[in-house]
């Protein structure tokens, strides 16, 4: 066996001897050419505290120093796309044909370029399944600063292989970009550029707890796409359509071993109500951030992904940096004409020294959303947009209307947080009206418990009344914008705190007097939308999540019901339990109590 391997493996496998014994860490690889391409399966790749990483590095077949794009994520590199995200498959390659074109599609990888497509462009692919998941053995425990550190040492095992041509660049999608705000801060010498493509940054603020409420995304997420890979499944997982040989390791454990093995990040999350310690070792370091990057959000991922990517791109210390924001779904522009093309400008330039024309690309390109999924690419200098007009839409009881100037009258209403809530409404827009940028809003409001929970949704409404909504990462039907907010959470931090952006520290609970009001500041997270004239804009301020219409959208081999958000719902009565968040709250309205929704309307 080691007679067949490249030189450079060997290498590799000698290197790792010196410290142990090749049978103790070592299982067989294998290398081939295949579609094109040197093919190295399972390579293996020595971490600081002796824990051997797996990876499948894809080479051109000409012999040469070549662009490294890297990825370590939890999904099983062996895993094809079509048999694990099945509906993600169908749907992106029937609304963009051109995603199947060209290729085999034999080594498609859930969120990563597709090798047959890159290599041929004179880059090296290399997939690494992080400590603990696929083929590499480990304790697993995402986002931890353990795995930071192993994401650093693989960048520099990358920058300084034979085939290497010393740059590293990382690419791909949520897991894949988020990974990436925590191992820049570390500054690996071989990384020269970072490509965050819908990648959150905040691990409490925008994936375990929004406002405050316990999401049910972790816990559902991690059993759903990582568990069921994680190393040891073994023969009890699906295998290599390749290969064929199990995605989930050499081994197979028993399920009472695999849990000793990995952490419970759902529990964990429920546990650690407040932003202590748990979640701040887990907050990168964004000013020590210094590579050129490309922040990637998406106008539709209200419940994870596009607050970070507009935080990081703020936050990040480096001085070449760029903003994109596209819409439809989490995995469909990555791969699309568009994206590709995109990326393929941005790692030319920096990986390769091209001229590419990425120094023209502006600082901020912003696909501009109008109803029907219709966009316009418009370059930007800056966000949020110099020229955004900051207008507040006061909440007027009477007849749950949204108007520039406050309400006379002062007033109370009231709505079960079991129910729909209360929806505010501007009149129909005599003329068109676009709204670009962060939002927030100020409500004043009691519980008839020590505790609430606000959902606010901003929507848009057609002249017939029915909701516009808009294809979204993880559901099909989802609204303008979302915000979230636990009331006793509602202390802000002042140093961070802006008036279209509010800033809570959540490092304290301060509960409700049941029946007398509070001043809530609420974030809304960051959206786009031209509204046409004779349309409406709305808020509805609920206690529970939003849902469209009550149906679920029953899309094709889907892994949870789409009703609205997708699997970014708040239900667990652990941290809701029904005798605090499922009473009566108290809207108020008064001369010192003028509550409003803050829009950025865009002249």
């Amino acid at each position: 066996m080691l007679a067949s391997l490249p030189a450079s493996e060997k290498r590799a496998l000698r290197e790792v001897s010196h410290h142990r014994s090749l049978a103790h860490f070592w299982h067989p690889m294998k290398s081939e050419i295949r579609d094109g391409m040197r093919i190295g399966w399972d390579t293996p790749i020595e971490i600081d505290d002796g824990v051997v990483l797996r990876a499948d590095v894809f080479l051109p077949l000409a012999e040469g120093k070549y662009p490294v794009i890297l990825s370590y994520g939890p999904y099983a590199k062996g895993l094809a796309f079509q048999e694990g995200y099945k509906s993600a498959w169908m749907r992106m390659t029937t609304d963009y044909p051109e995603i199947a074109q060209g290729s085999s599609n034999k080594y498609q990888n859930w969120e990563l370029v597709d090798p047959e497509k890159w290599v041929p462009d004179g880059y090296a692919i290399v997939r690494i399944d992080s400590r603990g998941a696929g083929a590499s053995p480990g304790y697993l425990e995402v986002w931890s600063p353990r795995e930071a550190k192993d994401l650093h040492d693989c960048i520099e095992w990358a920058g300084t292989q034979p085939w290497s041509n010393g740059k590293v660049g990382i690419n791909g999608i949520s897991y894949y970009a988020m990974n990436q705000w925590h191992v820049a801060p570390h500054k690996p010498p071989h990384l020269a550029a970072l490509c965050i493509w819908e990648g959150s940054s905040d691990y409490y603020r925008e994936l375990a707890r929004h406002g405050g409420i316990l999401c049910d995304f972790l816990k559902t997420w991690s059993e759903r796409q990582v568990t069921n890979v994680q190393y040891g499944v073994g023969e009890r997982g699906p295998k290599n359509v390749v290969t064929g040989t199990p995605v989930a390791g050499d081994k197979t454990l028993l399920e009472a071993e695999l849990a000793k093995n990995r952490a419970d990040v759902g529990e964990d999350a429920l546990r650690h109500r407040l932003c202590d310690d748990y979640y701040r070792v887990r907050l990168p370091a964004f000013e020590e951030i210094d590579v050129p990057l490309l922040s990637a959000a998406n106008w539709g991922g209200q419940g994870l992904h596009p607050r970070g990517n507009f935080e990081g791109y703020l936050a990040a210390g480096s001085r070449q940096k760029w903003l994109e924001v596209h819409g439809d779904t989490h995995f469909s522009h990555f791969y699309s004409n568009y994206g590709d093309t995109l990326q393929r400008r941005f790692f030319g330039h920096f990986l390769k020294g091209e001229d590419t024309g990425w120094d023209k690309q502006p600082k901020v390109a912003l696909n501009i959303r109008r109803p029907g999924e219709k966009f316009t690419l418009r370059a930007e200098n800056e966000w949020p947009l110099a020229r955004a007009q900051w207008t507040r839409f006061y909440l007027w009881p009477a007849d749950r209307s949204l108007r520039n100037e406050p309400a006379k009258e002062g007033a109370t209403l009231a709505y079960t947080t079991t129910g729909d809530g209360l929806t505010f409404l501007t009149p129909p827009m005599t003329q068109e009206m676009e709204i670009t940028g962060p939002v927030a809003a100020k409500l004043f409001v009691s519980s008839d418990t020590r505790d609430a929970d606000l959902f606010l949704v901003l929507r848009v409404f057609d002249p017939a009344g029915k909701e516009v909504v808009f294809v979204g990462t993880n559901d099909p039907r989802t609204p303008v914008g979302l915000g979230w907010l636990r009331a006793s959470h509602r202390k802000l931090d002042l140093r961070k705190s802006l008036p279209y952006r509010p800033w809570h520290s959540h490092d304290e609970e301060w509960p409700l007097t049941p029946g007398e009001p509070v001043e809530l500041d609420i974030e809304i997270w960051p959206t786009s939308i031209v509204v046409p004239e004779g349309y409406r804009v709305g808020l509805t301020v609920r206690g529970k999540d939003y849902e469209y219409d009550g149906t679920d959208a029953a899309l094709a081999h889907a892994h949870y019901p789409m009703r609205g958000v997708g699997p970014f719902t708040h239900t667990d009565p652990r941290d809701r339990p029904p005798e605090i968040f499922g009473g009566t709250n108290t809207l108020y309205f008064a001369a010192n109590q003028a509550p409003y929704l803050l829009l950025p309307i865009i002249p």
